[in-house]
């Protein structure tokens, strides 16, 4: 069955990346009247959209290799122009150090894109590939950029909000951006049956910490994705080293993790020893010379059984 597509349809998801544009930029216009919580919102508005324009362009069946490149570029001003100009902008003492650190952060990210635009074309990556992003993707690096200016709004000026820390962090940022580092992809993440009750009350938590408190839920966001970098690497390698869990689904890759583990960790089944009331089976003496019943070997008296003949054992 062949799905026909309507203009309007196929418009759907380019607006929805034209919208994102549009907030990205408005947070360098409320960088410059000094509203930069609105500023750090208008970002993650932006994140959000960027998340829904591919979702919804492969769900209509209405993708177009023009609104990959629209996306890139919404990505690349939102996500690299943007956060770049506003933290220039809240730092205004700042140095001609400053400016460089704002342009190497927005060069990085146009960088990163590129790379991430070519790796589409790529057909030979492992099945896994799929599951990882090349380096910090572009949303989550223009949010972990702003940082510092989160911090500075939740608790004021401090050593966080020092010229040559932000300008630190943001090259940091940068760093993080054009790195081969392997970070994990939401898009190919499966939640069971069983764990769709728990999510939705998580959701529904998440929602409300970041209508009450949404510096502080935006702070913890961002120092969990941060933790999560190592455990990304340490997955990414392990499934480079073991072809055979590349096509299988998440439960049976942790019994292979297990199997393996316990091999690794030198553990073999419990040894056939003695258990505490079992019974003990006891070999009696072979007789070399058989007599007569009754009567001792030397065929003078009745013989007396010793206690190891009977099976006996002495306490």
């Amino acid at each position: 069955m062949v799905r026909v597509t309507t203009p309007g349809v196929r418009l759907l998801p380019n607006a929805i990346t034209v919208l994102a544009l549009c907030a990205g930029l408005s947070a360098v216009q409320f960088a410059l009247t000094k509203n930069y919580a609105m500023a750090i919102a208008s970002i993650g508005i932006a994140a959000v959209l960027d998340s829904l324009d591919g979702r919804i362009a492969r769900l209509l069946d209405a993708t177009s290799k023009m609104g990959a490149e629209l996306d890139s570029l919404s990505d690349g001003i939102s996500f690299g122009v943007a956060p770049a100009l506003v933290i220039y902008v809240w730092q205004t003492g700042a140095d001609r150090i400053g400016w460089v650190a704002s342009l190497i952060f927005a060069v990085c990210m146009i960088l990163r894109l590129a790379r991430f635009n070519t790796l589409l074309d790529d057909t030979e990556q492992p099945p896994y590939a799929s599951e990882f992003f090349v380096g910090v993707p572009a949303p989550a690096g223009g949010l972990l950029a702003m940082l510092p200016l989160v911090a500075y709004l939740q608790w004021g000026s401090g050593w966080w909000s020092s010229q040559y820390v932000v300008w630190a962090w943001t090259i940091a940022i940068a760093a993080l951006l054009i790195s081969r580092i392997p970070t994990l992809s939401l898009k190919t993440v499966k939640a069971p049956a069983k764990a769709i009750a728990p999510l939705l009350i998580g959701v529904a938590l998440l929602a409300a910490a970041i209508i009450q408190f949404p510096l502080v839920a935006l702070l913890v966001a961002m120092v969990l994705y941060l933790a999560h970098i190592p455990y990304s690497v340490y997955r990414h390698r392990w499934l480079a080293a073991h072809p055979e869990a590349w096509t299988v689904p998440p439960r049976e890759r942790r019994a292979i993790r297990r199997a393996r583990s316990s091999r690794r960790l030198g553990l073999r089944p419990p040894l056939r020893r003695r258990v505490a009331g079992a019974v003990r089976a006891v070999r009696l003496p072979r007789e070399t010379v058989r007599t007569p019943r009754g009567t001792s070997e030397n065929g003078q008296g009745p013989r007396r059984r010793s206690w190891r003949q009977i099976g006996l054992r002495r306490k």
